[in-house]
């Protein structure tokens, strides 16, 4: 008995301390709220995606748009960019239709049930999908191109975004409310991530700052080689992120001090620049360069297990992760599914559009929506 329970223990210890037992925090299988999945940006899905996905269907709005899709209750959001919202259905009939009539340019974020979205006019606004109405609007004094974030800070639930006016907002996400702000000195294009009380943004000055939530004030910060051209990756008290020279950085946090910074990827001259948001699984991290390059990296040791070629420019894109699968996309419209241990293509679909948006994934489905406002889905057919 003493000889098997020993053996249960060195099991339980071994898979405690190996990364392939990791879960991703927040990551879910049948909702994608945010266009990175999580608040912290993670790009991480337990949903399974079947070995040779087949399109379902196609919705074709004929509107542009910049926005990512977000997946609630099995409807898929965005909107296009004249600012209308549309929802369409799990059969591909659009069930949801409100117009702002003004210009967006970012991407929705839902929780409970309601919608935030930013507006060129410079407005945040949270609308309620169930009564189609505008619950609250907050006016910056720029305009909003960045998906807002949510956390919960203290007792209070939040809404996080920024602005061209160069301000970070903390906002009460029932009532608008304006809890915290913080002036970042230059004008905030991306998502910030969200990393229990403290959200983390980096911008064109090179600094990676960490802000507490409820206060506004900065706890710490970071000084990179150059700019940073996409939000941090968030998995517990890990961020990744990577700069416009091409390194990729990791950094160790804990209540909103760095305890570590270290690069994992090193720039050179060869290297492209790093343009996309990471997406992580429990072990990797997994990034697109401007050298058309998704690279698939080891969090722990920072070796390039594998790197390989798209089809086409990276563009704006940043690619996701659906547990041992890489979703993937090209500007100019390819799609392709890897191995996500060997690099292996299994699957590529061209859908002759444009694509800037990064891919939704749940419940056993893959969502891409190309520039022109077309809404493809992709899974198994029952």
């Amino acid at each position: 008995m003493k000889i098997e329970s020993l053996t249960l223990l060195l099991i339980l210890l071994f898979a405690s301390c190996s990364n392939n037992g990791r879960k991703i925090e927040n990551a879910g299988s049948e909702d994608w709220l945010i266009f990175r999945g999580d608040p912290g940006l993670s790009g991480y899905s337990n949903a399974a995606i079947p070995d040779a996905p087949q399109l379902l269907w196609a919705y074709k709005s004929d509107s542009r748009t910049s926005s990512s899709p977000v997946i609630y209750d099995k409807t898929v959001y965005w909107s296009d960019k004249r600012g209308r919202i549309y929802g369409i259905n799990a059969a591909g009939r659009q069930v949801f239709d409100y117009n702002f009539a003004t210009a967006v340019e970012a991407s929705p974020m839902i929780s409970d049930s309601t919608l935030f979205i930013g507006r060129i006019d410079g407005f945040m606004s949270a609308l309620s999908l169930s009564r189609k109405d505008t619950v609250w609007n907050f006016e910056t004094l720029g305009q909003i191109s960045a998906t807002p974030n949510s956390g919960v800070f203290g007792n209070r639930e939040v809404v996080i975004f920024g602005s061209y006016d160069n301000n970070l907002y903390c906002m009460d996400k029932n009532s608008g409310e304006l809890i915290s702000q913080f002036e970042s000195g230059y004008y905030i294009n991306g998502a910030v991530g969200v990393m229990k009380n403290f959200f983390i943004s980096g911008g064109c000055d090179a600094w990676l700052k960490i802000i507490d939530g409820q206060s506004g004030m900065v706890t710490d910060s970071l000084k990179l080689d150059s700019y940073i051209p996409a939000s941090p990756a968030i998995d517990g008290n890990d961020c990744y992120i990577a700069d416009h020279s091409g390194n990729v950085y990791a950094i160790v946090i804990e209540k909103g001090i760095i305890l570590s910074a270290k690069k994992i990827v090193e720039a050179t001259g060869s290297s492209g620049s790093f343009i996309s948001v990471p997406a992580l699984s429990p072990a990797m991290l997994y990034i697109l360069s401007d050298d058309r390059y998704l690279y698939a990296i080891d969090r722990r040791t920072g070796a390039i297990r594998w790197k390989y070629l798209q089809k086409g420019n990276s563009g704006e894109s940043s690619p996701v992760v659906c547990r041992d699968r890489i979703i993937s996309c090209t500007r100019s419209g390819i799609i392709s599914v890897l191995d996500a241990r060997k690099g292996e293509l299994l699957w590529e679909y061209d859908t002759g559009e444009q694509i800037t948006a990064s891919p939704a994934a749940a419940s056993g489905r893959f969502y891409i929506l190309t520039a022109k406002g077309t809404l493809f889905c992709f899974g198994k057919t029952d």
